[in-house]
């Protein structure tokens, strides 16, 4: 992605009115800090903020993990995490993170599209 200006606010709040199953988008930076977003208003958090802070660095650290095979397949477009109580979904703005969670059965097949054309818009 080219190093175009994005407003990460914004974004994450178009995201979360996308759709009512979406608990979460922030944007986290390369050290895993939040610097944008967050839960969705009236939406108990599934963990406490400290496993937030571990979520977050280690989704930045696996970010990079997945860099080094973009000469080879391309860049990520987009992870996605199935896990039993949510569906996770991570793409890569810039050198930042935008990471969006919902509800576990929530369309995979779909959201991520919709996410990405807001990204590119």
């Amino acid at each position: 992605m080219s190093s175009k200006i994005f407003d990460y606010s914004a974004i994450c709040k178009t995201i979360l009115a996308l759709d009512p199953k979406i608990r979460f988008a922030g944007v986290i930076n390369e050290r895993g800090r939040l610097v944008a977003g967050g839960m969705k208003e009236n939406v108990e958090p599934l963990e406490n903020e400290k496993d937030d802070e571990m979520i977050f660095m280690e989704l930045a650290l696996r970010v990079k993990m997945r860099k080094e095979f973009d000469k080879q397949l391309g860049p990520v477009n987009f992870a996605l995490a199935s896990r039993e109580r949510a569906l996770a979904i991570s793409f890569l703005v810039n050198d930042d993170i935008l990471y969006v969670v919902s509800e576990p059965d929530a369309d995979y097949g779909i959201l991520p599209k919709k996410i990405l054309k807001i990204i590119h818009s």
